[in-house]
């Protein structure tokens, strides 16, 4: 499956500079509001150690990493509901993703100028979730009038859509943000056919400078505010340093490993990809062969068939059987031939659930 991710913020929170880091592209992250205005798309390997050690074993010729594609968007401003500064722009691009990565600058630099006059990262969050929350209301709201028209027929389905939209906007209504709600699968497919914005799941960058005047180094009241913010939403996010990744890019992975370590950086880029997979519940499993080795993206407790249409349609539809073993059970054994003989390699069927690194070979 492939996983997209929009990288948003207020302008001048350090957006473009991190998605430069992530993508090691360049589009431009100068000093002003709007720089990007169009939205710039990068495809992002998962760092993944279990990967090439399966590769290593194998003496596969080619490795495959799981990707995700970050798409930058223009930065917002207070009205982009209703159109102000690039906010349709803004609102559509956020539609085409699967989940936000919300930049939050937690750093003062008299340099940097900073939209609002100061640095207020809870106010910050408050005015990107302000902006989402009226655009879903819209969007919302004009459904609910088509809806009730049919619900009042007798239509069944739009009597099941009006008793979603109603609790969608009761929670919209109340400042909330729609990714609070949980849904039966198959009230999942009807929302998702709405294409809301305040659905998707958000994860926090908190963009700091090394050497620089950090909130958390000073453990300034406007950074505690935000962890108690955060902790009381059960909000996901992450510290980064977007320039200094950005440096990093052009080091060796030796060089980039010993500066992480005289920065006392813990993480960055990894992380955030790592808690990307933690928030929207997905794990990887991997192929492994002579002529490939390939990391593949799934959603957490997919049975084997649905794991094997990440691959083709007719691993799923024709599915017979797979054959399983963990990675690091495989690499245990020695060889294919080995694992067998001990009998760690599984025959499974479709109900079969798949787990975080397991290695596949499907049987159709």
């Amino acid at each position: 499956m492939s996983l997209s991710i929009g990288v948003v913020g207020l302008p001048n929170v350090g957006k473009s500079t991190l998605f430069n880091a992530l993508t090691k592209n360049s589009v431009p992250a100068e000093n002003y509001p709007f720089c990007t205005i169009d939205p710039s798309v990068g495809i992002v390997p998962v760092p993944d150690e279990r990967l090439h050690k399966l590769a290593d074993f194998s003496q596969t010729q080619k490795t495959i990493p799981a990707i995700i594609e970050f798409t930058d968007i223009a930065g917002l401003v207070k009205g982009a509901s209703t159109g102000e500064g690039l906010g349709n722009k803004f609102l559509s691009n956020i539609r085409e993703v699967d989940a936000i990565l919300e930049v939050v600058r937690i750093f003062e630099d008299s340099n940097i100028t900073h939209v609002h006059g100061e640095v207020d990262p809870v106010s910050d969050i408050e005015v990107i979730n302000y902006e989402l929350i009226m655009a879903d209301t819209e969007t919302v709201n004009k459904r609910l009038g088509n809806t009730e028209k049919d619900a009042k027929r007798g239509d069944k389905n739009a009597i099941k859509e009006l008793d979603i939209l109603t609790k969608i906007k009761k929670v919209l209504d109340s400042g909330q943000m729609a990714n609070r709600l949980e849904f039966t699968e198959e009230e999942a497919k009807l929302v998702k056919g709405l294409n809301l914005l305040t659905t998707k799941q958000i994860l926090y960058a908190l963009n700091k400078q090394t050497g620089g005047n950090n909130l958390d180094d000073n453990n300034d009241e406007r950074y505690i505010k935000l962890i108690d913010f955060f902790q009381k939403n059960s909000f996901s996010y992450v510290k980064v340093d977007a320039n200094s990744e950005l440096e990093m890019n052009t080091l060796s992975d030796e060089e980039r490993d010993e500066m992480k370590k005289d920065l006392g950086v813990d993480g960055g880029l990894e992380s955030m990809i790592t808690k990307s997979y933690e928030m929207l519940k997905l794990i990887t499993y991997f192929t492994t062969g002579e002529k490939e080795t390939r990391a593949w993206t799934v959603k957490l407790n997919a049975t084997a068939p649905e794991a094997g249409a990440a691959i083709h349609s007719d691993f799923q539809t024709k599915f017979i059987r797979a054959q399983v073993i963990h990675w690091d059970t495989l690499i245990e054994a020695g060889s294919n031939s080995k694992a067998r003989e001990k009998g760690w390699i599984k025959t499974v069927g479709k109900e079969h659930i798949i787990l975080d690194g397991d290695v596949i070979e499907f049987l159709v």
